[in-house]
């Protein structure tokens, strides 16, 4: 269909899961992607590789959004080389679950910095040229546990709950410059990390679910895709569930 065609995309977090379903489908929709990873470089080349293979750039940068510095040179580095960035997905995340009682100050700190603090770091960063370009769109991978919380997960839920109080400020400071942020909150997404879980406790999850069925990335990939085009050129500020009704 090409909604995507003629637009450069960041995807932070790119090599599995949600991150990977959204470069995979933005990548067949035309849009060249950049995409950043931490380790395995090998993994994340041959993933670029892969997805060039549908006629776009897929560019793999190594890339800690965490880091201040060097969010700033990864956003100039795309800018110098493609002269524009219209689409964000700010989708880098951890999480290092533990009741309240044994969580340790360390793992409180890594999912804060990791999942929120680089929402902060890349759209600070990515405002300028999006300003000067007057458009682009800031889509910021959240969680139905930063709606509704869960028990163990409070470094995880104050993370994505940030985010999306974040991204509603951003829609307001950015949109008269026709810059939108929008956020998608998935709920149970079956990737490479939950084939490690028990497959009974997976099928008591899928019960639980309007849909019965766990999400993919693709679900999640959809979405973007929507929230990254021109058609939802009206649509900014907004939480967008890929849950199976699991948030109602």
């Amino acid at each position: 269909m090409g909604l995507l065609e003629g637009k450069v995309a960041l995807v932070t977090g790119g090599t599995r899961g949600i991150g990977k379903g959204i470069c995979a489908l933005f990548a067949q929709e035309g849009a060249t992607v950049v995409f950043t990873y931490l380790s395995s470089e090998d993994k994340a080349n041959a993933l670029a590789t892969a997805l060039s293979s549908n006629g776009v750039e897929v560019l793999a940068i190594k890339s800690d959004a965490a880091n201040f510095e060097q969010t700033e040179a990864l956003i100039n580095q795309i800018v110098e080389k493609y002269g524009q960035l219209d689409v964000v997905v700010n989708n880098a995340g951890i999480t290092r679950d533990n009741l309240l009682m044994r969580m340790k100050e360390e793992d409180w700190d890594a999912v804060i910095d990791t999942n929120l603090k680089s929402v902060f770091n890349i759209t600070k960063a990515v405002q300028r040229i999006m300003l000067k370009q007057r458009s682009g769109s800031i889509i910021n991978i959240s969680s139905i546990v930063g709606v509704q919380g869960n028990a163990g997960q409070s470094n995880y839920a104050a993370s994505k709950a940030g985010i999306i109080g974040f991204s509603k400020s951003i829609a307001k400071e950015l949109g008269s410059r026709n810059i939108r942020c929008n956020v998608i909150t998935p709920g149970f997404i079956e990737t490479e990390m939950t084939e490690t879980l028990d497959e009974k406790v997976v099928e008591e999850w899928r019960k639980s679910i309007p849909l019965k069925r766990g999400g993919s990335p693709e679900d999640v990939a959809n979405a973007a895709v929507f929230l990254a085009s021109d058609l939802s050129a009206y649509v900014t500020g907004q939480t967008i569930s890929v849950c199976g009704g699991m948030l109602m």
